[in-house]
């Protein structure tokens, strides 16, 4: 059931809203409705019946050779009254209801009639028709159906068995009011419908773009204030989280002085402890004292560096991605190194150069470490491009790729501290990608390696130039 409710807040509130006012329009209407038949009812029929029932009493009072001129009488203003052998009343044609208020009418006028009949008869009137037991009213053969009437017959039983007939006009009921009210219910209802969506979106948009700034927040480069907007809770809200992103940016920005004068502090202590090294014996000591020290200088160098990739230090520029991972792996070549640059198309991005041949050399550095070997190719993509730095050595299993990226882990088999490497490596190459809006993912290499790929995106106007 969840899987069809809206996944954001402005559509749920517009479906819980929109469901509450729907069934309480849907009340309404039938209210006003089943009142509008009753006010109908009381309207229409009532005086009809009454008029009926006092004629009845009438009849009933008068002697019998009253009883024609008081029916003919009476026979005016769209009603007909006569004394036939029958209702002239179809049993499909009756009403219970409207039997019901003529059996009470009757019986508060002191003449109770144990058989009633009435009925609603649509035809239209006959002007010819005569009046039984009394002389045709001019007034009656004027009378003439129209379009807004209808005729109400009604009927009862006489002690002798004949019965008491009268068809009076009555107003018809308005055919089209249910539609019309149907129709403004409608139009109500999308009035308050759309203020509730109006009111909805202008609280989610702000939520939304609250969202969208902390998902593009990560502590890279100062972050980009949040407009306030909305009610005053959201507005506040949206005002402590820039509140918040800037404090967070202070205490980066305190932990980077930190780490470079932790930095500085150590290296000075390690060269100055290289030099009185150097003059160690026997020599087999020194060597490795020598070999200690690098280790920790370099493993000093990785920590600051992946401690610092996350912030911006260098400022980004238009660079030629496929000219620099060509001159990186030109550098290794220089060295003897087995590392192969394949034909690539040119790419121009906006990056930090330095950030980004340090995580090349890092991926580079793995493949010919325990690879055997690298091979370096540029993909072009309409979005951006793909640095893939391949090898055919043991590869990674697949359940250790994710590991592998986690920083100081090494796993077991080959890539640990006896082989080299501080298990920073891709670490490093991983916080570089993201700080360009980027990724690095890790893939097995066919028939045996690993694949290694940097994606770097392109810049908004980049992404439409490579499209055209």
């Amino acid at each position: 059931m969840t899987r069809l409710l809206p996944r954001s807040l402005a559509g749920q509130m517009t479906l819980l809203l929109g469901l509450a006012l729907l069934v309480a329009q849907l009340v309404n209407l039938g209210l006003i409705l089943n009142e509008r038949q009753k006010l109908s009812l009381a309207q229409n029929e009532a005086p009809a019946i009454t008029r009926f029932a006092d004629l009845a009493a009438d009849l009933a009072q008068a002697a019998p050779e009253f009883r024609g001129p008081i029916l003919a009488d009476n026979s005016h203003r769209g009603a007909r009254f006569a004394v036939q052998a029958d209702s002239g009343i179809p049993d499909n044609a009756r009403s219970g209801a409207t039997e019901e208020r003529l059996s009470r009418a009757l019986a508060q006028n002191g003449r109770p009639a144990p058989t009633v009949r009435a009925g609603l008869d649509t035809s239209p009137a006959r002007a010819d028709r005569p009046v039984r037991q009394g002389r045709p009213n001019a007034s009656a053969r004027q009378d003439g159906p129209r379009g807004d009437t209808q005729f109400l017959r009604l009927a009862v039983r006489q002690p002798d068995g004949r019965w008491l007939v009268g068809r009076m006009a009555t107003p018809r009921r308005d055919p089209w009011f249910a539609a019309r009210l149907a129709a403004a219910t409608l139009l109500l209802y999308l009035i308050v419908l759309g203020a509730t969506v109006w009111m909805a979106r202008r609280i989610a948009r702000p939520l939304h773009n609250l969202t969208r700034a902390a998902e593009r927040f990560r502590g890279r480069s100062d972050p980009e204030p949040v407009i306030a907007g909305g009610p005053d809770d959201l507005r506040l809200a949206i005002e402590a989280f820039n509140a918040m992103n800037a404090r967070v940016v202070g205490l980066l920005d305190e932990k980077d002085r930190m780490l470079g004068a932790i930095g500085h502090d150590l290296r000075t202590p390690l060269a100055s402890l290289r030099i009185r090294v150097e003059s160690m014996e026997p020599d087999g000591e020194r060597e490795a004292a020598v070999a200690k020290i690098e280790e920790m200088a370099s493993m000093l160098e990785d920590i600051l560096v992946l401690a610092r990739s996350g912030r911006v230090r260098e400022q980004s520029r238009p660079v030629d991605a496929t000219a620099l991972a060509e001159a990186v792996v030109e550098e290794y070549r220089a060295q003897g190194e087995p590392v192969r640059f394949a034909p690539s198309p040119r790419a121009v991005l906006q990056v930090q150069s330095t950030l980004l041949r340090r995580a090349l050399r890092n991926l580079i550095d793995n493949a010919v470490a325990y690879g055997g070997g690298a091979e370096v190719v540029l993909i072009a993509r309409d979005d951006g491009v793909e640095l893939r730095i391949s090898d055919t050595g043991p590869g990674i299993a697949p359940d250790q790729m994710e590991q592998a990226l986690i920083p100081f882990h090494r796993l077991e088999q080959s890539r640990n501290r006896a082989t080299g490497g501080s298990g920073l490596g891709l670490a490093i190459a991983k916080s570089v990608a993201e700080s360009h809006g980027g990724r690095l993912t890790l893939a097995q290499n066919r028939p045996t390696g690993l694949i290694a790929a940097i994606f770097l995106p392109r810049a908004p106007e980049q992404a439409d130039g490579a499209r055209d």
